[in-house]
């Protein structure tokens, strides 16, 4: 064999081992990403049975705002189906509404002075509380994972194996500024 065709063989060798590491790193990436929406996937899955407790408890007391009630049930409907499909543009959306329900539940609670001493209001009212905080967690590693996923098939020459083999970018999960911004008291209380 000569020392051309040694190279040559060298080269080719390199090229594969490099493109097997580069394909190993996709297959890594991809299964962080559904590692990921599957952390947010059990949260929410745990959140969605915890809240027909919280407004059957509700419910208890007759002249709670049954408008509320009916928007976190509605809200919780969407956010189930956006689960299901794995609709990360519509699960945002459907999160924004269960927030908003969730915190005008707590919120109108405080009128309330037998709901909030009820100790399985303040068990539920505890549960969901950490439920939220551990799903914004998650969501930022979700996150995360589909930003360096996004990057990666981007990047030449990693974008060179992730295109043919159908790699796509994929959504963030975000929230609107409605969401993100602080919450109207003044409205909240009709004051």
């Amino acid at each position: 064999m000569s020392i051309g065709s040694a190279v040559l063989l060298g080269l080719v060798v390199l090229t594969l081992v490099y493109g097997v590491v580069i394909y190993n790193g996709l297959v890594q990436l991809k299964h962080n990403l559904a590692k990921a929406w599957a952390n947010i996937d059990v949260l929410l899955k745990q959140r969605h049975d915890e809240l027909p407790k919280l407004v059957e408890v509700c419910r208890q007391y007759k002249q709670f705002e049954q408008d509320t009630l009916a928007r976190v049930t509605e809200a919780r409907a969407r956010v189930a189906q956006a689960r299901e499909t794995h609709d990360v543009p519509a699960l945002g959306a459907a999160e924004q509404l269960l927030r908003s329900g969730l915190g005008q539940i707590f919120a109108v609670a405080e009128a309330y002075p037998e709901l909030r001493a009820n100790e399985h209001f303040m068990q539920l009212q505890s549960r969901i509380t950490a439920l939220e905080n551990a799903i914004a967690d998650r969501r930022e590693w979700y996150n995360e994972a589909v930003n360096v996923h996004n990057v990666r098939i981007e990047q030449f020459p990693d974008l060179l194996i992730a295109r043919p083999l159908g790699y796509s970018e994929q959504p963030l999960l975000q929230f609107s500024i409605a969401e993100k911004a602080d919450v109207d008291l003044k409205a909240l209380f009709g004051s």
